[in-house]
């Protein structure tokens, strides 16, 4: 149950009942429509709750707004409420000051729903699937991926949470371009290694890493010199097999490691194998969105997009100044591109596997990518504008001594994610890296390793102990919510603890609404303040009986709130630290 939105909708209902009483005494004119709403106030001096109906409805009814507020006080009837009071403020706005009832209404709420405190069901049960990370399985995975981890798998958290359907997927690239040039770039390092470095040359455009060395040395002790005379196609499918089957199995772990588990991996080669490839290039091309030009067959992009942006009334001038480009599907050499494999795999998801909506996480350095991928869908007749959805994350710098790390200090090589979780904690990698996708993020890992209040995981994370440690200290038994005095609970920082609990299920629902659950962290961090607070300066062990039965059941409350809010993110909650 969200409660926040249960005490705004309360508010409305007791509003059009006190203007149904004034229309009836003829004190309000009858038939007019209450447009308006309820809002939390910055300063919630004054009131809980602010309301703008009578504001919102006073040119309707031909009255000041503070007459039409005044009139409907005096028409309001607070009994059986959550709220004590309503008091009118500037032009007439109705404040309203909540009452014991609520607050202690939030924690049985709390305690009753358990584990499923903060669920919803706004998605209605939709099919999503949330693409993320996606790295190049040609070598390691770098911070990108370690961001874009972290806020693929916490955004399905918040999507399952708030009632949809989530499938999590990793795509791929295991065909093209880029594997062509792992093989050469395995292959290159093979002959260096059997003929000598001078001997070959290395291609300028392949992968130079260590790991492709590595990977050239492990090739070369199974296979020998007889790589020299294979079939030069034949080796290098042999070596992009072999590359793949080891780096491959190494993402996995890795990322299970860092906590995320996928649905489904889904392989590139699988779209070309089964003709699903060129049957969507042939889709595209039956619907007029395709011509050939020296050879090569092209995607109009251009008109795609063109048409598009006139529909939405934009200018003839203003898209030229887009200077939109087509794009090949495929080359000369009959090869289909990378972006007509894109084409064909989000066909796939829409049509072969039903999603309602499909999200993307990808690096900012894709956003070129997006218009043509979603205009492309919508050639198909799949509703891309609407139906897919790209979360742009921006680029991460890693800090230490205040200066930005780019190689291992343990491998001497650039930092991977591997790397990362060989220095600093999954719950602090997640935690950090949990931020604004829009926003870079400075990962700074000496703080992410320091074991106090300056490291914003290790402070929730002690919150959450500090509850376990205090109840086992305590040592009663905690009573049941409707057999404590909960009224007891009314001290400004019981109450600020007690509404920053009734918070987590409309933070889940913004979270998913704006696909950012950086909102939790957010969220987290203040209500471990907040318990923190309340901890400073309410006793519970020696408090007087009731009020300490009551206040048990509040730190108990908001152990179950830390711990589920932590484990949206993917990260534990310890009883000890």
């Amino acid at each position: 149950m969200n409660m926040i939105q249960c005490a705004k909708q309360q508010i409305t209902e007791l509003i059009g009942k006190a203007y149904a009483a004034a229309a009836e005494k003829g004190e309000l004119p009858e038939g007019v429509a209450l447009p308006g709403s309820v809002e939390i106030p910055k300063d919630t001096a004054n009131g809980d709750y602010a309301a703008n109906y009578a504001l919102a409805g006073a040119k309707a009814m031909r009255m000041p707004p503070r007459k039409v507020a005044e009139i409907l006080l005096a028409n309001l009837d607070l009994s059986g409420s959550w709220f004590d009071s309503v008091e009118i403020a500037g032009p007439g706005f109705m404040n309203f000051r909540l009452g014991e009832s609520w607050y202690s209404d939030v924690i049985k709420t709390v305690l009753r729903e358990g584990s499923d405190y903060g669920r919803s069901n706004i998605g209605e049960g939709k099919k999503l699937m949330v693409e993320f990370v996606s790295a190049n399985p040609t070598g390691p995975m770098h911070m990108g991926n370690a961001r874009g981890g972290v806020l693929g798998d916490a955004l399905a958290s918040v999507l399952e949470k708030t009632g949809y359907d989530v499938t999590r997927e990793f795509y791929v690239n295991d065909a093209g371009n880029q594997i062509e040039k792992f093989a050469v770039s395995i292959e290159a390092r093979c002959l260096q290694l059997l003929l000598g470095e001078d001997a070959v040359e290395f291609p300028e455009d392949g992968y130079h890493g260590d790991d492709i060395k590595e990977l050239a040395a492990a090739f070369c002790e199974k296979y020998g010199r007889e790589i020299l005379s294979m079939d030069e196609t034949e080796r290098r499918s042999m070596m992009a097999r072999f590359g793949l089957e080891r780096n491959l199995p190494k993402m996995k772990s890795d990322l299970e490691r860092y906590g995320i588990h996928y649905d489904r991996w889904f392989y590139e080669s699988s779209l070309h194998e089964s003709g699903y490839v060129e049957e969507s290039v042939k889709l595209l091309s039956d619907r007029g969105y395709t011509y050939e030009k020296d050879g090569a067959l092209w995607l109009a992009t251009s008109r795609i997009l063109g048409d598009k942006l006139r529909a939405a009334g934009k200018s003839e001038e203003d898209i030229a100044k887009l200077d939109l480009k087509d794009d090949v599907l495929r080359r000369k050499n009959g090869f289909y591109t990378y972006f007509a494999a894109d084409i064909a795999y989000h066909r796939n998801k829409f049509e072969a596997r039903g999603f309602d909506k499909v999200i993307n996480v990808w690096g900012a350095d894709h956003h070129g990518h997006v218009a043509r991928l979603k205009g492309a869908m919508d050639a198909l007749g799949l509703d891309g504008e609407h139906r897919l959805d790209i979360v742009l994350m921006q680029l991460v710098k890693l800090m230490r001594d205040g200066e930005v790390v780019r190689m291992s200090k343990r491998t001497g090589k650039a930092i991977s994610l591997s790397d990362l979780l060989d220095e600093v904690p999954v719950d602090a990698a997640r935690y950090f890296f949990n931020s604004r996708p829009e926003s870079p993020v400075e990962f700074d890992l000496d703080l992410a390793v320091r074991q106090d209040s300056e490291n914003p995981v290790y402070y929730v994370q002690y919150a959450h102990a500090r509850i376990c440690s205090l109840i086992s200290a305590v040592g009663v038994e905690i009573p049941a919510p409707d057999a404590a005095a909960l009224s007891l609970l009314s001290t400004a920082q019981e109450r600020e603890l007690i509404k920053q609990l009734a918070a987590l299920p409309e933070e889940l629902r913004l979270a998913a609404r704006d696909y950012d659950p950086s909102r939790i962290n957010k969220y987290v961090t203040e209500l471990a303040a907040r318990f923190h607070r309340f901890y400073t300066a309410c006793r519970i062990k020696d408090a007087e009986p009731e009020l300490r039965d009551a206040r048990l059941l509040l730190s108990d409350a908001t152990r179950r709130v830390i711990a589920l809010s932590l484990s949206v993110i993917g990260v534990s909650a310890p009883e000890r630290m």
